[in-house]
């Protein structure tokens, strides 16, 4: 069914066109800020009237005169310089209401007549990591993104691209040597067993000593890992991985730890000529023991994970077991949230790993990346640092490592060469701008981004704590995500346990996880994408003003008023399902049915600038208006003339805050508070 607002745009701009005598017209309809102004208004004639260099107001009475719309509105008017005013017909509003019973589950939701495939790339977290409050805009945003655009009948195309490589992961798998080695040669669940916490680390008059320590115990436990050859793993560290999954929940902070531990002492040994013995194949595929810079450790080792070789397998092996882990955790997070992600829609950074040469390989044999100390970059037109020279894309370091910037370049290129897309959206923080204003400009540049492809970078602000910083803990970190919902949930028990007090245990938990997880992303939802926002249980938990709990409230009311009347032998669903005359004359019902129908058009305005606080906006100003109806009209006590009507728009108003909630905010709706 399409919206009313694009049948007023179509009608008008072709009225528009037969008074002007030329095509580059525009009707530009608006809904009224002022209900005495009607309710659309057309603003297009203004316009028009300055190219034409003529009086506005007699080209919008020429507009009218040209103008059929007795189907809709009543007779427009022309206000002010060339406003064209437009009110609703009630006969209309009627039939539409029909309309949107009869069409069921989609509410008669007006489909694109040109879907498009659209890749959208959300979420993102990296491997060895839970996920924390950094994390949850770009999942729920992305989320809302796809579901909208799948209910406007586009196909999507789901991505998560993972951090699941890079030389980080030499150090998240020699993190988890040190457990292991912790564990099975010390007896203890520390990696630095016998120095304490890192905050303990001795001063600096101690610290060769110190480290040369750590080197010496490091070689020890290397060597005594064995059971055919020296550093092969068999021994205790094949066996620990093999069970390290089972134990996730003791695990991450063991894991963060010792990577914090490595990571501290990989920087500290910078410059200390400090070496330790490696196991390498020679040219003769050979086993040898050379000694390698222990500062260059972890660099090595991503090495041997990013060769892939069969005797790297403890390598590969510790990297698919955190990868594992770490997915498991994300999926537990996105159940709860209600994501539509599964491991179908992971392409991480290691997916792209082998179409990394051929990237710059493209790029250079088309002249567009050179070399620039040592590095290969893409130097974009029109980017320039702040001394006015021009700011390089970096496709591979001096020491031939590819960075973020190639794994996309390989990503936009899989997305469109073999997903097929014609649109991808890029949904991360506004600090990558730049980032992705240069990746598309290089994409373009390569031909690998078409014309007609459209490539969004949907950008969105910080969670910020009370004091405007950005969230953490007292402690200063991050706050994780699955401790944030456990909070919200236990918060919303509160707020359940006020209200119905009677209810059941098991029914009092039920709602509250959906109240407790609805706020948290409703919350987020309602505020402008592109703004920070101060994160606030008090407020997204409250029972008034545009919140999660307001809005299942209302639709919990609607279920009430229903389960009431079939308590009083009126089959509320069954009337309102078989009403055939739509009998409406009060304000309260008209305004209320005036929203209904806008529906169709808060979609498509969500799906068009990617914002989800277009549609809570409009589920919002839907409760508002209920509440003003249902103060105003009695339904249940009504006469057998009006009830049916007055049904018609509870159920309506339900079916359509639980389609908005639900079906593309991903938010559970309740039958009682």
């Amino acid at each position: 069914m399409k919206s009313v607002l694009d049948t007023l745009e179509e009608r008008i701009t072709a009225a528009m066109v037969a008074a002007a005598g030329r095509e580059d017209c525009a009707a530009i309809v608006r809904l009224t800020t002022d209900a005495k102004f009607g309710d659309y208004q057309a603003n297009g004639v203004m316009g028009l009237a300055k190219k034409l260099k003529t009086n506005p107001r007699k080209l919008a009475e020429e507009v009218v005169k040209n103008l059929d719309l007795g189907d809709i509105c009543e007779p427009p008017e022309v206000a002010g310089p060339g406003f064209i005013n437009l009110r609703l017909k009630t006969g209309f509003l009627a039939d539409r209401l029909l309309e949107i019973n009869k069409a069921a589950a989609d509410l008669a939701i007006e489909k694109t007549p040109e879907p498009k495939t659209v890749v959208v790339d959300f979420s993102s977290p990296n491997i060895a990591k839970q996920m924390h409050v950094g994390h949850l805009r770009s999942t729920i945003i992305g989320d809302s993104i796809c579901r909208t655009l799948e209910a406007l009948g586009h196909k999507v195309i789901r991505q998560n691209h993972i951090g699941d490589w890079g030389t980080q992961f030499g150090r998240v798998i020699l993190a988890l040597w040190h457990i292991c080695m912790a564990e099975n040669l010390h007896k203890t669940e520390r990696p630095y067993y016998e120095f304490g916490f890192i905050e303990d680390l001795p001063d600096n008059q101690n610290i060769t000593a110190f480290f040369d320590q750590i080197r010496d115990r490091h070689q020890k436990d290397w060597l005594a890992d064995s059971k055919y050859a020296q550093g092969d793993g068999e021994l205790y560290f094949h066996p620990f991985l093999d069970e390290f999954a089972t134990r996730s929940e003791t695990r991450w902070s063991a894991l963060l730890e010792a990577y914090r531990y490595v990571s501290l002492f990989d920087e500290s040994f910078k410059g200390m000529k400090r070496t330790i013995q490696t196991r390498q194949k020679n040219e003769v595929n050979q086993f040898i023991y050379k000694d390698i810079p222990y500062e260059s450790l972890s660099r090595y080792i991503t090495a041997m994970l990013q060769r892939g070789e069969q005797d790297d397998e403890q390598e590969t092996k510790a990297w698919k077991q955190v990868r594992r882990l770490t997915l498991g955790e994300c999926n537990k997070i996105y159940e709860r949230l209600g994501i539509q992600l599964t491991d179908e829609h992971v392409r991480g950074e290691s997916f792209y790993n082998d179409r990394l040469s051929d990237v710059v390989k493209t790029l250079k044999d088309k002249n567009l990346a050179v070399d620039s100390e040592g590095a290969v970059c893409v130097f974009p037109e029109g980017f320039r640092n702040k001394e006015g020279q021009p700011l390089p894309f970096i496709i591979r370091k001096s020491d031939g490592a590819y960075l973020y910037a190639t794994t996309d370049l390989a990503a936009l290129r899989y997305r469109v060469d073999e997903l097929k897309a014609n649109a991808i959206v890029y949904v991360t923080d506004s600090r990558q701008k730049l980032h992705f204003e240069m990746l598309f400009a290089v994409a373009k540049m390569a031909g690998w981004a078409r014309d007609d492809l459209e490539l969004s970078h949907v950008m969105f602000g910080s969670v910020l704590g009370e004091d405007g910083a950005p969230l953490k803990t007292r402690s200063g970190e991050n706050v994780k995500l699955k401790e944030l919902l456990d909070e919200a949930v236990e918060r919303a028990k509160a707020v359940v346990e006020e209200k119905n007090p009677e209810l059941a245990d098991d029914k009092k938990a039920e709602i509250a996880n959906a109240v407790g997880i609805g706020a948290v992303k409703y919350a987020d939802y309602s505020n402008n994408r592109t703004s920070d926002y101060i994160f606030s249980f008090d407020k997204m938990l409250a029972m008034d003003g545009n919140t999660a709990p307001y809005m299942q409230y209302a639709y919990a009311r609607i279920s009430s008023i229903m389960k009431k009347g079939k308590d009083r032998g009126i089959e509320t669903k069954k009337e309102a399902a078989e009403v055939e005359t739509v009998n409406m004359a009060d304000p309260a019902e008209l305004d209320l049915a005036k929203h209904l129908i806008r529906y169709g058009e808060a979609i498509q305005s969500a799906a068009a600038d990617y914002r989800p606080n277009y549609l809570t906006t409009y589920l919002y100003e839907l409760a508002q208006k209920f509440s003003v109806f249902y103060t105003n009209c009695p339904v249940l006590d009504a006469g057998p003339d009006k009830r049916p009507t007055r049904l018609l728009l509870c159920d309506l108003t339900a079916r359509t805050i639980r389609h908005g909630l639900h079906e593309l905010l991903g938010i559970e709706v309740v039958e009682q508070m």
